[in-house]
């Protein structure tokens, strides 16, 4: 579907559009990138489902005008048309670049766009489930946004010779189901932590332009912008109902800030080509999202993580060696092979737990939840 007649993933004003184009273009999308999009492990970005019912059952009507300016904020859609190249786009040697940062490069291109495409895949479905105009009306316009984002990147892959094929990833990747309140949260910390990685990344190249080694740095600040919106949407969606936030939920808060710090933690170590080129520092990048999206995520959870405490650092750090000796024993065949994944899993669950088990930090909650990116 094609109603206003857009060319572009950029210009597409809905999801539908915008994926409609991406198929066109799927000629175009390599096996060995459809492939990476497919893998489902504890780092790769996964797909989504829940229960749409209870979804489309949220009453927004304690939150209504908060709600609204959001709405249409998002309505206004500032950012339609920029997700594309234009005369700022430097060209990319691709073939000239060094072999380790080009393969970490498009590992993170490629894991970048799985992340938006399952968002816009997972928002797309509750705005056809749904019956609640709010609802399904907030989801639409964030089904877009991804969709847009997704777009970007397959088109930046293309320049070196790799795409992922969306529509295939669409019916053939494995989803899991997580119940409505899991969504939230993993969801909204997905988007701010998005916000925090992006910005802190485009703030360093701005004052570091020797660094940028490729021009789609040079959108990210729009990029996070539309992360931060999607974020303030699930504040929001939280804050509908008190108990998500309260009680028992607070240990479930504190296991998905673990959860998404200590993934992401792992995977940006996976790619010290790519930082360096950057030329920042990765323990130093990490504790810098960290802060910010701790900072910000206060708007909504009552506790944030202790990133300060020696225990969290030496733990984190242990359990990022014992996933490196897992990805070493995948290989190991034998008995001596499993015994070494055994021990390794063994570990990273011991070292996960005493994460989980550094005492938070708690505060109060604002009563409204509103935030403007201020990165």
């Amino acid at each position: 579907m094609r109603a206003s007649g857009a060319t572009h993933t950029a210009d597409a004003t809905t999801a539908e559009e915008g994926l409609a184009i991406q198929e066109a273009q799927a000629k175009f999308d390599s096996d060995t990138a459809t492939g990476l999009a497919m893998q489902n492990t504890l780092l790769t970005p996964r797909f989504y489902t829940t229960d749409f019912d209870e979804l489309d059952a949220i009453d927004v009507t304690s939150v209504r005008d908060i709600w609204d300016e959001l709405i249409a904020e998002m309505q206004a859609d500032p950012n339609k048309g920029h997700f594309k190249k234009n005369e700022d786009w430097d060209h990319v040697d691709w073939d000239g670049m060094e072999p380790e940062l080009k393969k970490e490069f498009i590992d993170f291109l490629v894991s970048s766009c799985t992340a938006e495409f399952s968002g816009c895949v997972l928002y797309k479905e509750m705005k056809r489930r749904g019956a609640n105009p709010d609802v399904t009306g907030l989801f639409q316009l964030m089904a877009r946004d991804e969709a847009r984002h997704a777009g970007f990147i397959n088109d930046a892959l293309r320049e070196a010779g790799v795409a992922v094929n969306l529509g295939f990833l669409t019916k053939a990747k494995k989803y899991t189901y997580f119940r409505p309140k899991f969504i939230y949260y993993a969801t909204y910390l997905s988007e701010k932590i998005g916000y925090a990685r992006y910005i802190t990344i485009f703030r360093h190249l701005e004052a570091h332009p020797e660094y940028r080694f490729h021009p789609i740095f040079k959108w990210f600040r729009e990029w996070c912008n539309d992360e931060f919106r999607h974020g303030e949407a699930f504040a929001l969606l939280m804050k509908t109902d008190p108990r998500l936030t309260r009680g028992g939920n607070v240990l479930w808060i504190k296991f998905f800030l673990t959860a998404v710090y200590a993934t992401m933690y792992i995977r940006d170590h996976q790619r010290p080509a790519f930082h360096e080129a950057l030329g920042v520092d990765t323990d130093w990048y990490g504790h810098e999202v960290f802060t910010k999206t701790s900072e910000i995520s206060k708007q909504i959870f009552p506790i944030t993580l202790d990133i300060d405490n020696p225990r969290w650092t030496a733990n984190l750090k242990r359990l990022r060696q014992a996933n490196t000796d897992l990805t070493e024993a995948a290989d190991r065949r034998g008995p001596g092979g499993m015994l070494a994944r055994l021990g390794a899993r063994i570990r990273a669950g011991m070292f996960f737990a005493r994460l989980y088990l550094v005492p938070a930090k708690h505060h109060e909650v604002p009563d409204n939840p509103r935030m403007e990116p201020g990165y």
